[in-house]
């Protein structure tokens, strides 16, 4: 120390870069990998286009930005869906770092490998989309009439032709997103659920990836909504479905989307707080249904009334496989029992 001063030693030198998405995404944007390494140079954002991962005559694969962030999908595989990473990584069988390092050394970036800025040349090519912001794929249905076996899975539920008509149900003839002709299988059971000029295919019998695509129905529609108007209790259910079989017995139900959380925006609880003196929250009666539950009633302040879990040992979990099994009585019984009718 000299004259009351501490010298302090700077060590100068470059600072290491690790090699991570990010510091990728800092020089070149996600639309420019999906460019780069996709086959068909034709591709174009939010058309549907022929998939990578094998030959196919009838377009099944689709690169958007419904969520903001450009991600893709297989329609034909629904397991290979994720952002340009995971794009890159899927198509030539590599690792997750594999993929970056591919990435950084064909652009040229200069972070783990030499640096050749070719991406400056590589992007200067070709302008970047306009609009990269949130949007929603544009879904167009044409629908027939309700087939013999369509209405007898309905039935199932207690559910009439009215009954369909009233809630926006329909039967898909020919199904097209972002105007481009959507493969669904005649075989395969399927309805369409329409709100507001969106919507939501539902495959009663797909997988948890397949079930519910396409969809551009927002997170925040609900089912019954206005039908919850100075109400004493509000009975909220997760699916249409389950909302169809409540309303018969408890008129002012709605339904959410999902079990998630996005679906109770500031202005859905305030309509329900504001329309009703109670609120009863009802998911599945599985693991994943009972922590959800838990977490929103506490936090908003709700109720909750699922199906008894003595209903389980029989694959039931929510309303509407509870009538269908065993009758829209039984539920009418508990319903009692728990004083809400």
């Amino acid at each position: 120390m000299m004259g009351g001063f501490y010298f302090i030693q700077m060590i100068k030198g470059e600072r290491k870069v690790h090699l991570t998405a990010d510091v990728i995404l800092e020089k070149i944007s996600e639309y420019d990998i999906f460019r780069f390494y996709m086959p068909d140079k034709l591709w174009k954002l939010n058309q549907v286009t022929c998939s990578p991962f094998r030959k196919e005559q009838n377009p099944s694969f689709i690169i958007g930005n419904k969520h903001g962030n450009i991600s893709f999908i297989d329609f034909g595989d629904t397991d290979k869906r994720g952002n340009c990473f995971t794009f890159v990584k899927l198509l030539y069988n590599i690792s997750s770092m594999d993929a970056l390092r591919m990435i950084d050394k064909d652009f040229g970036l200069g972070i783990s490998s030499a640096a050749t800025a070719d991406y400056k040349k590589i992007v200067a090519e070709y302008q970047q989309p306009e609009d990269l912001g949130k949007r929603y794929s544009l879904i167009q249905a044409i629908t027939r009439k309700f087939t013999n076996e369509e209405l007898e899975y309905w039935n199932q539920y207690h559910q009439s032709l009215d009954d369909l008509r009233a809630n926006n149900v329909y039967s898909i003839k020919t199904l097209y997103l972002n105007k481009s002709r959507f493969p669904i299988d005649d075989n395969t059971l399927r309805f369409a659920y329409l709100y507001d000029g969106h919507w939501k295919i539902y495959r009663p019998y797909g997988d948890k990836k397949s079930k519910w695509v396409p969809n551009n129905v927002p997170i925040t529609a609900m089912d019954g909504k206005f039908d919850i108007t100075n109400c004493d209790v509000a009975f909220i259910n997760k699916s249409k479905k389950d909302y169809m079989v409540m309303k018969k017995l408890f008129p002012c139900s709605c339904a959410v989307q999902n079990e998630g959380m996005a679906c109770f925006s500031p202005e859905n609880v305030e309509f329900l707080k504001a329309n009703s003196n109670k609120q009863i929250l009802s998911f599945d009666s599985d693991i994943t249904g009972v922590a959800n539950s838990q977490q929103i009633t506490k936090l908003f302040d709700f109720d909750y009334c699922n199906v008894p879990k003595k209903y389980m040992t029989e694959g039931i979990k929510d309303w509407a496989d509870l009538g269908r099994i065993h009758g829209m009585k039984v539920i009418e019984d508990y319903l009692k029992q728990k004083k809400l009718i």
